[in-house]
């Protein structure tokens, strides 16, 4: 009878697939070969494309990092969340009671892991740290992103973090490869740290005497464009300062490796029971620092050589998965947190190196834009055997996962914003969405069907820093991506889906409690003469953060 008992149990836990997300750092739409890169080679990620479920209307949330990670394991839109913009510095921006994706997993039985990238903030700001920089203010050039800045501890264990929020086991950079502290940590530990050589990290101003990217550019062995001056490691300067913890700095050309590493150890610790692994990969982000077995394999400079370097990691993890036995009961998700971005802060000839290489698969925009290359992404799902390859054209966003995972497992858990899309995702079956909001820089725009409208927002329509319109306007624009997939035409005067779609929107954000305008929107209404009192002063916020918001 106990054998019995166990052979049941053995065989529950194996009806529970694995799931490993594997999520790409500014991988454009372009980028694979499967999506129709002709000039890099993605021979690994085309493999679970061509045999698993390819998506062409996939979505992240936001066109940037922090917000889609937000959106992604809490099924919340992130404009819900007024500090789920890019971070620097921040504390914690998941409040440790919501639900999340690791939780919904570990409340089903699964192991839960995260290595990688996090960038959703550390702390809740309780701790105190000495301030011992120098003074005044920080160089208007630093160009750091809004969020909350709370003082972080990193010479003790730092909570709450990844594990306070449904994940086991985390083995995380905090931020960005571009931003201080460049440390590892484990658990809410920083890797390697020796006690007597305390890591100090500073976003207000530099340690006297230590070297910067502004100031000592003779010790760069890369050089910033813009907004990337603060401490110099490994020769590349960073977002902000730092100075101590010599031991725990990490070594960029061996990140990639690293992190893979560790996601196996990770397997391997747990691969006796179902386990949910979020692997966060830092490529193509800068800084771009392929290890040297990598140098030059694309052609492309470091940016398109560090894709290769990620399609090889994802390879490597796929025989990893095939020698233990695991392939079979395993589901693979391929997507990226926003779209792609060239001259991101550094020279590196991400520009000059690029050939016939498009990143944005034809599509108008990029990161930070409210345009399709801002968030229609790479979106693949794979699970051997059980997923029939296809080409979908159904439209689906990275905040269905948490619904639909637990659809897929049985759990009756839902989340706030997302759709279960699991016949979708892992059945080659039903329908996706219809409609949903999508976000930029705090800036939202509409999709319904085939219609794509993006409001008027003031503010120039071109980021010259990073070469990429933004999706700001003096009037409406509306696109049928049908038949305009690449948004050159704006149909808003000539067709009477502009007044529907204007209204749904308004019936979205029309909950008192969650609007919240941008006064530079009211110069540009559009609403009828009755709908004016939405613009009253009192509901438009000081720091002018977004014009609606949508329940």
């Amino acid at each position: 009878c106990k054998q019995d008992k166990k052979i049941l149990e053995s065989t529950k836990k194996l009806s529970k697939p694995n799931i490993i997300i594997i999520y790409a750092d500014d991988l454009g739409y372009g980028e694979l070969g499967a999506y129709g890169a002709t000039e890099v080679k993605t021979p690994n990620l085309d493999k679970l494309a061509n045999y698993g479920m390819r998506f062409t209307n996939g979505y992240s949330s936001s066109a940037t990092c922090t917000p889609s990670r937000y959106a992604l394991l809490t099924g919340i839109y992130p404009w819900r969340n007024k500090n789920a913009k890019i971070l620097t510095g921040a504390n914690l921006i998941i409040d440790t009671t919501e639900m999340t994706l690791p939780k919904m997993f570990k409340s089903m039985g699964y192991r839960t892991g995260i290595v990688g990238k996090w960038h959703l903030g550390l702390g809740d700001g309780r701790n105190t740290v000495r301030d011992t920089t120098e003074t005044g203010a920080v160089p208007r050039d630093l160009g750091y992103g809004p969020g909350v800045r709370g003082n972080i501890d990193y010479n003790n264990k730092i909570s709450p973090g990844p594990n306070e929020v449904g994940f086991e086991y985390s083995f995380i950079m905090a931020d960005t490869q571009d931003r201080v502290p460049t440390v590892y940590i484990e658990n809410g530990n920083v890797v390697n740290l020796d006690p007597k050589d305390p890591l100090e990290v500073s976003f207000r101003g530099n340690f006297e005497g230590e070297p910067t990217g502004l100031k000592n550019p003779e010790l760069l062995s890369m050089v910033w464009h813009h907004g990337h001056n603060g401490s110099i490691v490994n020769g590349v300067p960073r977002i902000g300062f730092q100075r101590g913890g010599k031991s725990a700095m990490w070594s960029d050309i061996d990140m990639a490796d690293k992190f893979l590493d560790e996601a196996k150890k990770y397997i391997s610790s747990v691969k006796d029971e179902p386990f949910f692994l979020f692997y966060t990969l830092q490529q193509p982000h800068v800084p771009r620092t392929p290890h040297p077995r990598f140098e030059g394999s694309s052609g492309m400079g470091p940016r398109g050589d560090v894709i290769v370097e990620a399609d090889w990691c994802i390879g490597e993890m796929y025989k990893y998965l095939e020698d233990e036995g695991l392939i079979d009961n395993t589901i693979i998700i391929i997507s990226s947190d926003n779209g792609p971005v060239l001259n991101d802060g550094y020279f590196d000839d991400a520009v000059e190196k690029l050939g016939d290489h498009d990143p944005f698969g034809g599509l108008r925009g990029g990161k930070y834009s409210l345009f399709e290359a801002g968030t229609r992404v790479p979106f693949i799902t794979y699970w051997k055997g059980k997923i029939k390859p296809q080409v979908s054209n159904e439209l689906v966003t990275q905040i269905d996962f948490l619904e639909s995972f637990s659809s897929l497992i049985g759990s009756d858990i839902k989340s706030k914003d997302g759709i279960d899309l699991s016949d979708v995702f892992f059945r080659n079956k039903g329908q996706g969405r219809t409609e949903f909001v999508l976000e930029a820089t705090s800036r939202t725009a509409f999709r319904q069907n085939n219609w794509v409208m993006i409001p008027p927002y003031k503010g120039s329509p071109f980021n010259e820093s990073v070469n990429i319109e933004v999706g700001n306007s003096k009037k409406y624009l509306l696109f049928n991506l049908d038949t305009d997939t690449s948004q050159e035409y704006d149909l808003s005067d000539e067709y009477p889906e502009m007044d529907k779609l204007n209204q749904r929107m308004l019936g979205y954000f029309w909950r008192p409690e969650e609007i919240s305008l941008q006064k530079d929107r009211a110069d540009y209404q559009t609403f009828r003469p009755e709908q004016k009192h939405i613009f009253a002063d009192s509901a438009i916020p000081a720091n002018n953060s977004v014009f609606f918001s949508l329940f």
